[in-house]
């Protein structure tokens, strides 16, 4: 995976400033970067500590659907994007998901969705969009995403772990399951933010001030 890649690439780059101390770096990841940041992690021993806000197994989700809900049509998709990457290896144009910031969702429809949706529409489609962001993808790539679960080989992380999410997260279960599978280090915590959903825990004052001097702390007692 090349954001993966770009987290090894990280280690790289840091590396090569003077004065750098490389057994004082750190990680943390944050949404999907939490998912790929444990994934590096479990084998990039140059990172010593890690850490995680809200942590989005981005490739489970594009296969079984959120909360499983698209298990059923894995077989079907798959077909698609196989399809898809025939005609784009023989000239056609790339074909992307449809974007969520293109969309008008009234909000008697967002109340019927789950908090992750519902919220994350209003946050990244709306109150903080970068104007260059999209929530578009190439259907192609659910070829290589369909494979990739950043749960996999937990039990090879042996640095120090924290993970953090909030209680109200309907996302929480990939934090849970990502943790109870880290068996390689006894120095690991799940931490939670009473309250808290997901997108909640980017914005909101109360909770990040709690996530932030959680994480001074952690860095602080790991990273001497």
């Amino acid at each position: 995976m090349f954001r993966v890649e770009d987290i090894h690439g990280m280690a790289d780059i840091i590396a090569s400033f003077p004065g750098v101390d490389m057994n004082r770096l750190g990680a943390l990841g944050i949404c999907g970067g939490g998912g790929y940041t444990v994934k590096a992690s479990q084998t990039d021993k140059r990172i010593k500590v890690v850490a995680t806000v809200s942590m989005f197994n981005s490739g489970i989700v594009r296969k079984n659907g959120f909360l499983d809900s698209d298990k059923d049509t894995i077989q079907k998709r798959l077909a698609e994007a196989s399809e898809q990457r025939a005609k784009e290896a023989a000239g056609a144009p790339i074909m992307r998901s449809v974007g969520m910031e293109s969309q008008d969702i009234p909000q008697e429809q967002l109340d019927k969705m789950p908090t992750l949706y519902s919220e994350g529409y209003i946050y990244y489609g709306k109150t903080h969009r970068h104007p260059n962001s999209t929530f578009q993808y190439t259907v192609r790539s659910n070829l290589d995403l369909y494979t990739f679960d950043a749960a996999d080989n937990m039990n090879l992380i042996n640095q120090p772990l924290l993970m953090i999410a909030g209680d109200k997260a309907d996302t929480l279960y990939m934090t849970q399951d990502a943790y109870s599978k880290a068996s390689g280090t006894d120095n690991k915590e799940l931490y939670l933010i009473p309250g808290a959903t997901h997108i909640q825990t980017y914005w909101v004052p109360e909770y990040v001030d709690q996530i932030l001097n959680k994480l001074d702390t952690f860095y602080d007692n790991t990273l001497k």
